[in-house]
């Protein structure tokens, strides 16, 4: 993006994937400030056909993207389930939003949920009350977002500005 200041813009759209709620959050990064642009969940029924429910998560991520442009995607890895079943469909999910960045030309990068904690926090073992402290104090944000994907997304979005993938755009 252009500079402010001198400074370059980075515009990540970060995305905390799920099927029933996917939590994604824009922000603008310039040097070491984080401003909050766009943030919020796409959710679908639970009694719609997980074909129809995909269709929707891609179709809302495709308009986020049109209208706001970001030039990287953060996504968060999938946490292991022990509920395969739960796996698979947070999987087809994260599919769609790949799908979605890859059509748009969006470089994606994944991280872990160690890696965002570590990256918010300093600590990976970090607890969520923590993660969603810091992204309410970090992104200046009258109240932690809610639901918790919301957080979560704005949380991977702040890991990756905080990455060396992240802040090597910035140079």
């Amino acid at each position: 993006m252009l500079p402010f200041n001198g400074v370059k813009i980075m515009r990540i759209l970060g995305i905390d994937p799920g099927i029933a709620i996917t939590g994604y959050g824009v922000i603008d990064v310039a040097g070491n400030s984080f401003l909050p642009v766009k943030y919020g969940c796409i959710r679908s029924d639970a009694d719609m056909p997980p074909e129809r429910r995909l269709n929707i998560l891609f179709s809302e991520l495709k308009d986020l993207i049109i209208k706001y442009r970001p030039g990287h995607m953060a996504v968060e890895e999938l946490f292991f389930n022990r509920n395969v079943r739960t796996a698979m469909v947070v999987g087809q999910a994260r599919g769609v939003v790949l799908l979605a960045a890859a059509r748009a030309g969006i470089s994606v990068c994944q991280y872990t949920p160690l890696q965002v904690k570590q990256a918010v926090v300093g600590r990976g073992r970090a607890e969520k009350k923590q993660v969603q402290y810091m992204i309410k104090v970090l992104l200046n944000l009258p109240e932690i977002p809610s639901p918790d994907d919301v957080a979560d997304a704005l949380a991977v979005a702040v890991c990756h500005a905080n990455s060396s993938s992240g802040l090597g755009a910035l140079l």
